[in-house]
């Protein structure tokens, strides 16, 4: 294929501009898509994570299955199984609110893991530091241990929230019309794959800058523990 032949079938500009619009739209459902699963993922992780590691037993058992199950399950076929199953016990869900609902389930697991090794971080000696001056627990997981583990978990927790963003594309398969599915609607309407390329840098556009955060993040650390 010569450069002609290449520039008109994937960087095809008239193409672009027409299906332009329907990928900014499927951008905005991407980022609100996104972002609802990551507050839900990251509320409901730090309380599993927090069940994990000062429940009582069989609480504890509990909360240690859901993230061994979820981390597990391959999230397409968790997605498949919230919209496609759950009709048949009764359970019917709109495409947005069964991705939301799968991207957060396995997003609360991971995000449980990541806050339980930042708490587990933390030296013994400010949980006995807290309790020493006559901190609650409560009152010394919020004030002395937390802020401690977030700055820990940062890194780890930053990438995952980009997992969650990049995962938002399998929502495809249940006809939500993210970036993807509409890239891929405007492809075939146009028979050509130059909406696939818009879509490709989108997709940059939005999480090279949270990449970039990543590094930064783990770059200041770096330098925070060597002085």
């Amino acid at each position: 294929m010569d450069l002609a032949n290449l520039t008109t079938t994937f960087f095809n500009w008239q193409v672009l501009r027409e299906a332009w619009p329907m990928l900014l739209v499927g951008l905005g459902v991407t980022v609100t898509l996104g972002a609802v699963s990551i507050v839900a993922g990251l509320i409901s992780g730090m309380g599993l994570a927090l069940l994990r590691l000062y429940a009582v037993g069989p609480l504890k058992a509990m909360a240690r299955l859901y993230i061994d199950v979820f981390r597990s399950l391959p999230l397409l076929v968790l997605l498949v199984l919230v919209y496609y199953a759950l009709p048949f016990i009764g359970i019917r869900l709109s495409s947005f609110a069964a991705a939301a609902t799968a991207l957060s389930l396995v997003s609360c697991a991971y995000s449980a893991e990541i806050f339980r090794a930042g708490i587990e971080a933390v030296p013994k000696g400010q949980f006995e530091a807290a309790a020493a001056i006559g901190l609650k627990w409560s009152h010394a997981m919020r004030d002395v241990v937390l802020p401690q583990a977030l700055r820990i978990v940062m890194p780890p927790l930053t990438g995952n929230c980009i997992n969650v963003l990049k995962d938002t594309a399998l929502a495809s398969v249940v006809a939500m019309p993210e970036l993807l599915k509409q890239a891929t609607q405007a492809q075939a309407l146009a028979a050509n794959p130059t909406p696939l390329i818009g879509a490709a840098v989108l997709y940059l556009a939005l999480l090279l800058p949270l990449v970039r955060l990543v590094g930064y993040v783990e770059a200041r650390q770096h330098s925070a523990m060597r002085s």
